[in-house]
């Protein structure tokens, strides 16, 4: 397995992985099939977090496939730009085998070098495998968003949580 930043080369591979996981997960924000975005759409994308010096991609790829990707969308104005928001996601095969906890350490060695000093994200309270990985890396929860999201015909609650580099 290898961790690396993402290019615009993988725009199409990106939207595939991106697509599977949120087939696979119950957790993630947008459900099986409601994501429209184009290839073309998530190669601009790409680029456009390649120019932001707070933002960044990471993907895992195993056997010249990606299987999971770590997004980090720093902050835009001046007051929150030494952090960053951060999304995961892991094909459903390669859950638990440590592809997360790498993605992690790749995040962290390249927030040092930007100066980041605080990195956030949000889990919905019964993930136990994200909760665990994301302690595992080092957050901590913060605070409880009540019914913040609606899956699968019931509100449920979601964790702030960051670590402070």
């Amino acid at each position: 397995m290898k961790i690396r930043q993402i290019s615009p080369d993988d725009a199409e591979a990106f939207v595939k992985l991106i697509k599977g996981v949120e087939s696979d997960s119950p957790f993630m924000l947008f459900e099986d099939g409601e994501r429209k975005t184009t290839i073309a759409e998530q190669r601009e994308r790409i680029e456009k977090m390649e120019s932001d010096r707070h933002s960044r991609i990471f993907v895992a790829e195993n056997a010249g496939e990606l299987i999971g990707y770590l997004i980090a969308v720093g902050g835009q104005a001046k007051r929150n730009q030494h952090s960053a928001y951060v999304v995961i996601g892991i094909e459903e095969e390669y859950r638990g085998q440590g592809v997360g906890a790498e993605l992690f350490i790749e995040l962290e060695k390249w927030a040092v070098t930007q100066n980041l000093h605080r990195l956030e994200l949000n889990v919905v309270t019964r993930n136990e495998g994200g909760l665990a990985l994301y302690r595992k890396a080092g957050f901590e929860v913060e605070g409880l968003k009540r019914h913040s999201l609606f899956i699968a015909d019931e509100f449920v609650d979601e964790y702030y949580m960051s670590k402070l580099l």
